[in-house]
C-alpha cells in the first residue's frame, strides 16, 4: 500500500512538471549529489565570491586540497560566465573519482544557470543516480521469474526482451541492456519523463504470460542504482519476509 502511494504521488510529479526541465545525463552516486547540494547550501556566501573566475586555475595545481577543489566548483557553478562553464568543463576532462562527479554536477548546475539566463526563464534540474538523456530518464528493472530457482529458457528470454523493446519503442522509449540471471532478469531502459512505467512494464509482463505465465506480476524499478545480484536477493527476502 505505501508503495502505492508513493508510486501515484511521483508520477503526480512528475505528470504536473512544466517542460523546461533538463535531466542530468551522467550516472552520479546519490550520495554524492546529496553532499554537493548540501555543501553549496551550507557554503553559499563563499559561492558568490566575485574571484571565482581567476581562482579556477587552482583546480589544476597538483598542491590544491580536495577541500578546495569543491568549494572552487561551487563558486564557478554559481557564475554566469561561459569562462566559468569551460573550466569546469576542462576539469572533468583531467580528473577522476569523487572529485569528477562533483565537477559533473557543478557543471550541470552552471548550464542550468547560463540557460536560464540567455533565455530568460528559470529552468528545473532533474538529477537521478542513473542520469538519463535529453528529456528521458535511466532506471533499472528486475523482472522476477514465477518459477523458483530457475533461469528462463531461450525462448522466453527472447520473448521478454522482444515485448520489452517494442513496448519501450511504443512509447518513445530506448532499450539498453538485458541480462539473465537464476530467478529474475534484470534490465535497463531509458523512458520519457511523464511516462507511466507502472502500465508500460505491466502491458510487457501480461503480453509475455500469455505464452506461459513465467512472469510475476510484481517487479522491481529503480532509477537510484544499478543494483547487484546480492542487493536484489536481499530486498526480495526482506519483501517475502513482511
Amino acid at each position: 500500500m505505501e508503495d502505492e502511494i508513493f508510486y501515484n504521488n511521483a508520477q503526480n510529479a512528475f505528470d504536473n512538471f512544466p517542460d523546461n526541465f533538463n535531466i542530468l545525463e551522467e550516472q552520479i552516486d546519490v550520495e554524492i549529489q546529496m553532499q554537493y547540494f548540501e555543501f553549496v547550501n551550507n557554503n553559499r556566501e563563499k559561492t558568490d565570491d566575485i574571484n571565482a573566475l581567476e581562482n579556477g586555475d587552482e583546480l589544476f595545481m597538483a598542491e590544491t586540497s580536495l577541500e578546495r577543489k569543491k568549494e572552487i566548483l561551487a563558486m564557478l557553478s554559481v557564475n554566469d560566465n561561459v569562462k566559468a562553464y569551460r573550466t569546469i568543463e576542462k576539469f572533468i576532462t583531467l580528473s577522476e573519482g569523487f572529485i569528477k562527479q562533483w565537477a559533473i554536477m557543478s557543471l550541470q548546475e552552471n548550464r542550468i544557470l547560463l540557460q536560464s539566463t540567455l533565455l530568460d526563464e528559470k529552468q528545473i534540474f532533474i538529477s537521478t543516480g542513473l542520469g538519463g538523456k535529453g528529456k528521458k530518464l535511466r532506471y533499472f528493472v528486475v523482472f522476477l521469474n514465477n518459477t523458483p530457482n530457475t533461469t528462463l529458457s531461450n525462448t522466453q528470454q527472447k520473448l521478454l526482451k522482444d515485448e520489452l523493446v517494442f513496448e519501450l519503442e511504443k512509447n518513445q522509449g530506448e532499450f539498453e541492456t538485458i541480462n539473465f540471471i537464476e530467478e529474475f532478469s534484470t534490465a535497463c531502459v531509458m523512458l520519457p519523463l511523464k511516462t507511466d512505467i507502472k502500465t508500460v512494464f505491466k502491458n510487457i509482463i501480461d503480453e509475455c504470460n500469455q505464452y506461459g505465465n513465467f512472469l510475476k506480476p510484481d517487479l522491481i524499478i529503480t532509477n537510484v542504482k544499478i543494483m547487484s545480484k546480492e542487493e536484489i536477493v536481499s530486498l526480495l527476502h526482506k519483501k517475502g519476509g513482511n
